[in-house]
């Protein structure tokens, strides 16, 4: 990936406001980098950990927490979105009221 994506994508995350999400594919096409939407992932997953980007507010297409169900950084991003106000359901964030447009 060139820097200039990931320079764009790192403004994108850190451009998410608390009580919203964005999903992977959402970022890859704002970006200018369609249907990369893992690229995302692991741009997201190489970021070290004194990092301030709001990670932790970018979940899958269908709403969903893409760590293993029940995983201390699945715990993590769940905790950190409630504190936000995202309400999930069934284990789930409905994105039609979260997703950040």
């Amino acid at each position: 990936m060139q820097d200039e994506h990931k320079q764009r994508l790192f403004t994108l995350i850190g451009g998410i406001p608390a009580g919203k999400v964005a999903a992977y594919g959402q970022l890859a096409d704002l970006a200018g980098l369609p249907r990369q939407a893992r690229a995302v992932g692991r741009l997201l997953k190489e970021l070290p950990k004194s990092s301030t980007l709001p990670w932790y507010r970018v979940v899958n297409s269908q709403g969903k927490i893409s760590f293993p169900y029940g995983s201390q950084k699945y715990t993590e991003q769940k905790t950190r979105l409630q504190m936000e106000g995202v309400i999930f359901i069934k284990d789930k964030i409905n994105m039609r009221v979260y997703q950040w447009a």
